[in-house]
């Protein structure tokens, strides 16, 4: 029998496979009648969705979690959020490395792969690094929610609830242990701030907040380009949206409208990161302008930055495509960013991702409607048929309108979580897309592809070169 050789398979096919087993797992004991309380049950496939989500951070649900779950099962899924969140492979490297195992050169490929890094050359050690300030972050944001949270309730349940959402929010998951979400505690600036900022940092990327702590330690400069560049366009993105919102929503009472000038702007920030990356509302969201709903899908679309906990297209991805558009107006030879000229296979890159993903969410948004109408067709088709209901109702096939399933699908893939409510609506293989689409979107979609496609091969020759008119 031929032997597999672990160094011979792509170290992206092994990340992949890693997320796999781990929502595997998950589901096994998400699906364990000690999970879920007393009185409740959950199918197979609802446990597969509710890990998937999980190890995705992205925190769309088919149920409630606060009423489904027991304390047993909301541990499992706070686990699935940290080990997703930080990358299956950072802690298996973590646990080698304290117990004195080497790490292999195969091995630190694949951790560059999940930390999103450049280089292999002192990876465990920025490795370790990130856990304590992860660990850190965690728990001084921990420690305010416990204070933000203990006005409503028990001390003791607040550290339990401070504990859950501060890992949920650094992480980006979105997981709320409130039926919803943070809503109740729009005028706690302690809650609605501490969440907003451990979002940020979670989403920022952990090279980012590495450089940071250096330059305030050292007082050097050690950002990179791809650092500056996520600093930029979150920043950018984060104000700008902030902004936008308090725009639109200020006279909608249903949402900021009634609300104070500071817990308004405190909202409006909240939202402008949260939508982003995390998937945590503070206002009801079938409050919401349409005009509000398209900026969200803008921003979930883009979403967080690279090396980081959240999905997305990244801030990165969206900043070289924009500066290339520049390049284009100004008919200009290079790609020049800050002083620094980016090489041409680096937007070559950006734009597969681009193109991946837009090409992905328009198959997987044709292919939900299509099979939820169908069934609501044969459905209308079988009352028709005994008489129940007239003919002329056969035009309202379905309760998923195109906006709503768009709005779903661009949530899952970015990661996010944050929902219309059509969740629980969808059929089987419609929820069968999403738990895929919302692991796509944690590893990535070209990452994803490369983990599957076959070895290029380098050809020797070159075929001859050829215009083609566009635009």
């Amino acid at each position: 029998m031929k032997k597999i050789s672990f160094r011979r398979i792509l170290p992206s096919k092994i990340l992949v496979m890693s997320f796999i087993v781990i929502i595997l797992i998950g589901t096994f004991f998400l699906s364990l009648p000690i999970a879920v309380k007393k009185g409740q049950n959950i199918s197979v496939l609802t446990a597969l969705f509710t890990a998937t989500s999980a190890v995705s951070v992205t925190g769309l649900t088919l149920v409630n979690v606060s009423m489904v779950f027991s304390p047993f099962g909301k541990t499992i899924i706070l686990i699935l959020i940290q080990l997703g969140g930080l990358g299956i492979m950072t802690f298996s490297t973590l646990v080698f490395t304290l117990i004195g195992k080497q790490i292999t050169y195969q091995e630190r490929k694949i951790l560059k792969e999940d930390l999103n890094s450049y280089t292999i050359g002192g990876i465990i050690k920025f490795l370790k690094r990130i856990v304590l300030i992860v660990a850190g972050i965690e728990i001084i944001g921990a420690v305010f929610l416990t204070f933000g949270f203990s006005s409503t309730m028990p001390f003791k349940k607040a550290i339990i609830y401070g504990i859950f959402h501060s890992i949920s929010a650094f992480c980006n998951a979105g997981f709320s242990l409130f039926s919803d979400s943070i809503v109740r505690y729009s005028s706690n600036t302690t809650v609605i701030l501490t969440i907003a900022i451990l979002v940020s940092l979670g989403g920022i990327g952990f090279a980012v907040i590495n450089s940071t702590i250096n330059y305030y330690k050292t007082g050097k400069k050690t950002y990179n380009l791809t650092s500056k560049l996520a600093l930029y366009i979150s920043f950018f993105l984060t104000f700008g949206g902030t902004i936008i919102f308090f725009i639109f929503e200020r006279s909608n009472p249903g949402t900021i409208g009634n609300m104070g000038i500071i817990d308004a702007l405190n909202n409006s920030f909240f939202q402008s990161v949260t939508t982003r990356t995390a998937g945590f509302n503070s206002v009801p969201m079938e409050n919401l302008r349409p005009s509000t709903l398209f900026l969200f899908l803008i921003l979930m679309f883009i979403g967080a930055s690279p090396g980081s906990t959240g999905g997305g297209l990244k801030t990165t991805t969206f900043g070289i495509i924009m500066f290339y558009v520049l390049v284009i107006l100004r008919n200009e030879k290079d790609l020049v960013i800050s002083n620094r000229r980016v090489p041409w296979g680096v937007l070559h890159r950006a734009m597969a991702i681009l193109i991946i993903s837009l090409l992905y969410i328009a198959v997987v948004v044709f292919l939900i409607l299509m099979t939820n109408e169908m069934t609501s067709i044969k459905d209308l088709a079988d009352a028709v048929l005994q008489g129940s209901i007239q003919g002329d109702t056969m035009l309202q096939t379905s309760k998923l309108t195109l906006d709503k399933v768009i709005f779903e699908v661009i949530s899952a893939f970015a990661t996010v979580g944050v929902s219309q409510g059509i969740t629980a609506d969808l059929n089987v293989f419609g929820r069968i897309l999403l738990i895929l689409t919302m692991l796509i979107g944690r590893v990535g979609p070209l990452t994803f592809m490369l983990a599957f496609s076959e070895k290029i091969k380098v050809r020797s020759y070159k075929y001859p070169q050829e215009n083609i008119l566009i635009g």
